[in-house]
């Protein structure tokens, strides 16, 4: 990023209790204050702790999704206690995207203290409820503004939920469904150092249940391709989505489709494998969230490499496209 600003009022507020962040396992809440700025901004603390070590990177500093989790348990935070979002209500992913200095990243062995200020954009209500909005984040360490966000999402009253579900709503039901996790791609290639956390896993020989909509893409140009993998320079890599329901990670509580972190992190691990060996630290992403990904059906995930700094991933399952992000490498 540039033009690092700095800020130094810390941010101080009302305690976070650990049923705004909708997390089941208190030890996975991040956000620790708010407090409200003005109509429709808030600042909030942040605290990262050090002995997780899913969010630690191979090279010891934080993962890049951790930025991302960080965000978004603003969501149903900013929801409840700024406008009064009832606690059955669901929220729905639209888009989201995010840039950061690796700075951000930096772990210097104990954890750290992070703010972030929030702004509320477009929003939108039904009858006396919020219905949907656009929140842009920009995250500050040590009073330096490190990394920012913006994410749009709707939320619906839980029986608007079920029948835009159309009979797929029982989150028991559909973890109970979902088959066995396959084993996962190399750790080394997506880029984790526990192979339980790869979320990717291979395609056989053969294996396509499902066509994908639109046409193969073309071999990137070969000056584009020049200094890169041979695999990496090549047509689409793919991988079906590896779910594990027993990831508590992932899978903090029942849910009946996949979580929009998963999906993010398929496309960060995605381009890490198709870049291999390059570096591929993701530093940018840009995602849209089209529509669900069911547990009990097979998810084809895509990786076109457009140049060492850019991969273009895709999700599709019943031969529809469900989530697509441009994943921006260094």
């Amino acid at each position: 990023m540039s033009g690092i600003e700095i800020i130094t009022e810390p941010a101080t507020g009302s305690a976070i209790a650990q049923k705004l962040v909708h997390k089941s396992d208190a030890d996975e809440v991040f956000l620790t204050f708010w407090r409200r700025t003005g109509p429709d901004s808030f600042s909030v603390t942040a605290h990262w702790p050090s002995d997780r070590p899913f969010y630690r990177a191979a090279d010891g500093g934080f993962e890049p999704l951790l930025v991302t989790e960080t965000v978004r348990q603003l969501f149903p935070l900013i929801c409840h206690v700024g406008y009064d979002t009832p606690f059955d209500h669901h929220l729905v992913w639209e888009s989201y995207r995010y840039e950061l200095d690796p700075a951000v990243l930096r772990c210097d062995g104990g954890p750290i203290e992070l703010e972030l200020r929030v702004v509320c954009s477009e929003l939108v209500h039904r009858r006396s409820h919020l219905a949907g909005m656009t929140m842009d984040v920009d995250l500050l360490r040590d009073g330096n503004r490190l990394a920012s966000a913006c994410s749009r999402f709707t939320v619906q009253a839980h029986g608007i939920y079920v029948r835009l579900r159309g009979g797929n709503s029982d989150s028991i039901q559909a973890m109970a469904a979902a088959p066995a996790a396959p084993e996962g791609i190399s750790a080394e290639y997506a880029g984790r150092p526990d192979r339980a956390d790869v979320v990717l896993s291979d395609i056989p020989p053969g294996g396509r249940p499902e066509a994908i909509s639109g046409a193969i893409p073309e071999p990137i140009p070969e000056a584009m391709a020049d200094g890169m993998p041979e695999a990496a320079a090549g047509n689409l890599r793919a991988w079906w989505l590896r779910v594990d329901t027993a990831h508590r990670k992932f899978f903090d509580h029942p849910v009946d489709h996949a979580p929009g972190m998963l999906l993010l992190e398929a496309a960060r691990q995605a381009a890490r494998a198709a870049l291999h060996p390059l570096p591929a630290l993701p530093v940018a992403m840009s995602a849209a969230f089209h529509r669900y990904v069911d547990l009990d059906a097979p998810c084809r995930i895509t990786a076109r490499v457009e140049s060492p700094a850019l991969v273009r991933v895709t999700a599709e399952q019943h031969g529809r496209l469900c989530f697509t992000a441009d994943v921006g490498a260094a």
